[in-house]
């Protein structure tokens, strides 16, 4: 009678008990019944381990499952197929399908998906076919659910084609199956199948559901593709929807309307975690750090409590200001959260370090990890390349090579390296090493930088001869490298071999057209130049507006050529033409080549002397202490009156000055710059 009533007691437990029943609580439950001598009959077997697998303990679901003396049904092998598919174990989901295959148990429609799930997870396409074909001999070849988690593991898996197959052969299609292949042309970046999937979804008279949604977005880029999801959003009554309304303000910033999306994030009532953490992104995105920064003021002073994915936004807005007062407010903020994924957020923490001007800090974040993956060694390589310091790279990736092996990712940083600093026989080493060592296929990033290399060293005819020998076709990035070196050397002629290639490959990048036509200009060729900027103009491509930022006293300033807005203006004018003096005095001389305009050499000066770089360098002078280091950013490439006339400015003022350009950093000191004048 006593274990009657025990009995009744632990089934009503376990009846009553909901998914959320504390681990804890659960195997006090399990205790009892082994204390009180019951046995695990099919009923009780049946609730522990869904339970358990519930609450993601797997060992202990499947001691329950293996000592039970009872035969086990379909259902219970699901339970353990699912769990383990669940909870990061697919092949042991795998395994014990074909356990359950082999005592002469049948799947059913239930079985499929798990096991199909566990095949996606490996990305093990050949055991999803075998287990495909089982599904066809069991009948189950065309139900709804087996047919969609297939289409998703193949998609998974790279299959595109058979999974596309597969869902046009389903004889029954709800919207889930739609969304399923759509979600799977997404994955795979195939963005313009996944819209024409949507479209002819529409047709087909299939209203989208939340779903549908969320993993459509990811592939909508413009403008009027936007408004339309949009307009469908709101048809079918999906608008108030968070999470649709948290992806729509992404998708608006991916489309360069970030003040669209700030409509989306003002317009939620009760924002979560995820409204905030995508606002803060957008602006990142959009190159708007200031306003990301400020959002993220707010945000704390909402008591919203941040994860790793908001401190690695806030760490973003930070590398984009290239303040290294705002790089130490990112790190105090990270250290205090106790945020997991510390080898994420350690590894941009060095990189935002890195941006911020300061190897030092970077070093320091680096040399404190307790592991670092492949990312943080390529990170760091990658900044002391980004400084000039190549030879401190290769010593590092040397260091890296006793733990573990670098990856394409690493030979890019490498290689990158090499090139700033001019270090050419050992960037062919790196090169070489990288296909005879450690058998990795050269892909178009390297070739890239190869061509960087010889082309900066001046070797533009072997630069030639090795894009012509190359396996693959060059990429915009091989033949930009290429431009590039043209401009530093002069060479018309091979700048027009590059430029022809670009205007086919990145037509819409202004930056392509303004090299040529500065290599025209600086190579006399004036009517070749304007031939260039009416290409442009017919073409509807703007040329990027250079701006120089800098932070003084807690607050950006942006300076762009000529700027006359900032408050102190008159003051900047008047130190900037006594300061001008002195240089000149000490051997500088103004290089009106980087002129474009058709004026008088006297006015040439005059433009090159309001160039935003100096605006903002005078400014920092005007406003910071005796001493202490000026840290500048620019948008673009810096320009080369600019970075002779930094060099004499740090002479005369005995102060450091930091650049950051579009391509690399410059420590000016005592008249001298770290890159060697090798840039």
């Amino acid at each position: 009678m006593q274990i009657q009533n025990a009995w009744c007691a632990i089934r009503h437990h376990l009846l009553s008990t909901n998914q959320c029943t504390p681990l804890k609580t659960l195997k006090s439950i399990h205790a009892s019944m082994l204390r009180s001598h019951l046995d695990l009959n099919l009923f009780l077997s049946t609730h522990l381990i869904s339970k358990y697998a519930l609450l993601n303990s797997m060992n202990y679901a499947f001691a329950i499952f293996s000592s039970s003396n009872q035969t086990p049904d379909v259902f219970l092998w699901n339970v353990l197929i699912r769990g383990f598919a669940d909870n990061g174990q697919p092949d042991r989901a795998i395994s014990l399908y074909h356990q359950m295959r082999a005592v002469g148990v049948s799947p059913d429609n239930f079985t499929f998906p798990f096991v199909f799930k566990a095949c996606a997870n490996l990305r093990d396409v050949e055991e999803g076919e075998k287990i495909h074909a089982d599904a066809a001999e069991f009948g189950y070849e065309f139900d709804i659910f087996v047919g969609n988690s297939a289409v998703s593991m193949y998609g998974k898996c790279g299959r595109f084609e058979t999974a596309r197959e597969v869902f046009d052969k389903m004889p029954e299609r709800n919207v889930v199956s739609w969304s399923v292949m759509i979600a799977a042309y997404v994955e795979s970046g195939c963005f313009e199948d996944a819209m024409g999937l949507f479209w002819r979804m529409l047709e087909e008279r299939i209203r989208p559901n939340r779903v549908t949604i969320l993993n459509l977005i990811p592939c909508v880029c413009r403008k009027n593709e936007a408004d339309e999801i949009y307009r469908i959003v709101v048809e079918n009554g999906l608008d108030s929807d968070i999470c649709i309304r948290n992806a729509l303000m992404g998708m608006y910033a991916k489309c360069r309307r970030v003040d669209i999306a700030r409509i989306f994030f003002d317009g939620i009532p009760e924002k979560d975690l995820v409204s905030w953490s995508s606002m803060i992104e957008a602006y990142v995105q959009a190159d708007l750090p200031i306003e990301g920064l400020e959002l993220f003021k707010q945000m704390k002073l909402k008591r919203v409590r941040p994860d790793y994915v908001t401190g690695l936004s806030v760490v973003r807005v930070c590398s984009n200001l290239a303040s290294l007062r705002q790089a130490k407010f990112a790190h105090g903020f990270i250290i205090r959260s106790l945020f997991n994924h510390k080898v994420v957020i350690e590894t941009a923490l060095v990189d935002l370090y890195v941006k911020c001007g300061s190897l030092e800090y970077a070093r320091r974040v680096f040399d404190s990890m307790r592991e670092r993956n492949l990312v943080s060694w390529s990170t760091m390589i990658s900044g002391y390349g980004m400084h000039g310091r190549g030879k401190v790279a290769l010593e590092l990736f040397d260091w890296m090579k006793g733990s573990m092996d670098p990856d394409h990712i690493t030979f890019v940083s490498l290689l990158s390296a090499c090139s700033h600093a001019g270090l050419i026989a050992e960037g062919w080493q790196c090169f070489n090493s990288m296909i005879r060592d450690f058998h990795i296929m050269p892909r178009t990033e390297h070739y890239a930088c190869m061509v960087d290399l010889l082309g900066r060293a001046g070797q533009l005819n072997e630069a030639r001869e090795f894009i012509e020998n190359m396996p693959i076709k060059p990429d915009a990035g091989v033949w930009g490298a290429l431009l590039g070196a043209c401009r530093i050397h002069s060479n018309v002629k091979l700048a027009e071999l590059a430029a022809k290639s670009l205007f086919e490959l990145d037509p819409e990048n202004s930056g392509r057209y303004v090299l040529l036509s500065n290599i025209y200009m600086f190579s006399g060729k004036r009517e070749e130049a304007d031939k260039v900027w009416g290409l442009m103009k017919r073409r509807g491509v703007k040329k990027t507006a250079g701006h120089t930022v800098i932070e003084v006293k807690n607050k950006v300033y942006t300076f762009l050529v000529g700027d006359r807005s900032n408050p102190q203006t008159d003051l900047i004018y008047e130190e900037l033409d006594r300061l001008m003096e002195r240089i000149r005095e000490e051997g500088y001389v103004p290089n009106t080549n980087f002129v474009l305009h058709d004026v008088e050499d006297e006015m040439k000066e005059k433009m090159l002397y309001v160039h935003s770089e100096k605006l903002a360098i005078v400014f920092g002078l005007l406003n910071s202490g005796p001493g202490s280091t000026i840290r500048i950013k620019k948008n673009l490439r810096v320009c080369g009156d600019c970075h002779t006339a930094t060099k004499f400015i740090s002479k005369v003022t005995g102060r450091e000055i930091v650049v950051r350009d579009a391509h690399r950093f410059h420590h000016f000191n005592g008249g001298m710059c770290s890159c060697g004048d090798y840039w």
